[in-house]
């Protein structure tokens, strides 16, 4: 399996544009995907620098309903007619960040759900080539605080965002399970079980963030969750490869615990597993 980091918060690749959001090229014997596609068209730039040709990709799944990783899926649309989008059906509902005299629209541009390649999901489905979507996780442990800001417009009122629009990639391949998230809204703990719960084992690697990242210092209790999540991956054995909303920060801390089971994400970093 080969992963591109098309698109990500952090520098790489010298020439690659970076920004915050994520996109990941995901290419394994059987099939091409491409998941996210990050805030804007650069990622399209990225894959043209790095080789990637869009063109060819066979399907593109979309993690959740933010913006920061659907913006550029009409230009993906346009090189990629054929390829259908698969995106949980919720995604296209309204989401916002309320922060401090800063309320912003942070969903996806309505017209994605009406491409004639987009498929509106309402659970779990198998997509080929040894690829499937999983939703309906039931966990809630060890959510991070900053989840609170995340909003769901609602009958003209904003609630607390339920993440009911959040799904991730497993691919299997060679004997070998891995798993792709998002921003694990919904907690990277919880999504480890999700998979479990599919497939009777831990996924041999899982790429993703995991939605640590905030502007101030953390406090203890946020600290501590950053912590105990690290602990509890590092018992699975599965190599983690993190970045995006994950934050510097929260990656130095969980370091210290996971060690070399804990690997960073950057735009044009390429991974063989």
């Amino acid at each position: 399996m080969r992963i591109v980091t098309l698109m990500e918060n952090t520098p790489g690749s010298e020439g690659c544009a970076f920004g915050h959001g994520l996109s990941l090229y995901i290419e394994t014997e059987r099939s091409r995907i491409l998941m996210d596609t990050g805030p804007d068209a650069s990622f399209a730039a990225n894959a043209a620098l790095l080789g990637v040709d869009l063109a060819s990709v066979d399907a593109c799944v979309l993690s959740h309903g933010h913006y920061d990783h659907a913006g550029g899926l009409l230009r993906f649309a346009a090189l990629a007619p054929h390829a259908p989008i698969y995106l949980p059906r919720a995604a296209a509902l309204d989401y916002y960040a309320d922060d401090p005299g800063d309320l912003h629209y942070i969903g996806i541009d309505k017209s994605i759900a009406a491409l004639p390649s987009a498929r509106l999901l309402d659970g779990d489905a198998d997509i080929g080539g040894g690829s499937r979507l999983l939703s309906g996780v039931r966990g809630r442990r060890l959510l991070f605080a900053g989840n609170a800001r995340l909003k769901q417009l609602v009958g003209g009122k904003l609630v607390a965002d339920a993440f009911a629009h959040e799904q991730a990639l497993a691919v299997e391949e060679g004997g070998r399970r891995f798993l792709f998230s998002g921003c694990s809204h919904l907690g990277i703990v919880n999504w480890m079980e999700r998979f479990r719960e599919a497939y009777g084992c831990w996924p041999d690697a899982a790429v993703g963030g995991f939605h640590f990242m905030r502007p101030a210092p953390y406090g203890a209790g946020e600290e501590a969750v950053i912590r105990q999540t690290a602990r509890e991956l590092a018992a699975t054995g599965t190599l983690f490869i993190t970045g995006h909303c994950t934050g510097q920060d929260a990656f130095v801390l969980m370091a210290e615990i996971m060690g070399s089971r804990l690997k960073a994400l950057h735009s044009g970093a390429i991974f063989s597993l």
